[in-house]
């Protein structure tokens, strides 16, 4: 059965998203968005109100498409009691024993090996890998690019930039950014940025 999904966000982001659900064969019903007039055309479709007014579509699906962690869950939390959509990419890899969270999106041509656990309103972005046995927590973004060899952990609201690597039986906390190409082979306990090869943190 084909599904009703609502976007929160026009941006870029949610461009990419609504590419997938049309692929997927589900049907947009619009967007909501803060920063543009009800009745705007965007992307093929319209602007249908303000994120506050997503209680106005009973019976929907809803993906948040920001791509700033903190507001993705933000939003997240303010929208209880919605069916939240799962948007992947047809051309998305997924092995067997995956598990992937409500609101998550994953993009065009990434790899989730098996028995990764992927979060709630994660994005994983364009041909980005995934490796066996990664545990992603929720609200995480993986960028395009980006590669996590096995056995893998990332706390909440983790960002893996543009091209970054992260070695096998690495674990990440909660809050970390990782910079476009750098590469981590050790542990990260404190949140904060970190940069460069090895990766080290921004003071």
């Amino acid at each position: 059965m084909h599904k009703d999904v609502i976007i929160v966000g026009a941006g870029g982001h949610a461009k990419v998203i609504a590419d997938i659900v049309r692929k997927s064969g589900d049907n947009l019903v619009g967007f909501l968005d803060d920063s543009k007039e009800a009745g705007t055309e965007f992307f093929d479709a319209f602007i249908l109100g303000k994120t506050d007014s997503y209680y106005e579509y009973p019976n929907k699906e809803f993906i948040i498409a920001i791509g700033n962690n903190a507001i993705r869950q933000k939003i997240a939390q303010k929208m209880q009691g919605v069916a939240f959509y799962t948007a992947i990419h047809p051309t998305a890899v997924i092995a067997e024993g995956v598990t992937v969270g409500e609101g998550t999106c994953v993009m065009a041509n990434a790899v989730v090996n098996a028995d990764a656990k992927i979060g709630k309103h994660c994005i994983i972005n364009t041909a980005s890998v995934v490796e066996h046995d990664n545990v992603i927590s929720d609200y995480v973004h993986i960028s395009p690019a980006a590669a996590l060899a096995g056995t893998v952990t990332l706390g909440e609201r983790t960002w893996i930039g543009i091209g970054a690597k992260v070695k096998n039986n690495t674990d990440i906390c909660a809050d970390v950014t990782v910079g476009a190409g750098a590469v981590v082979v050790k542990n990260i306990t404190e949140g904060g940025t970190y940069v460069g090869v090895p990766a080290r943190k921004v003071k």
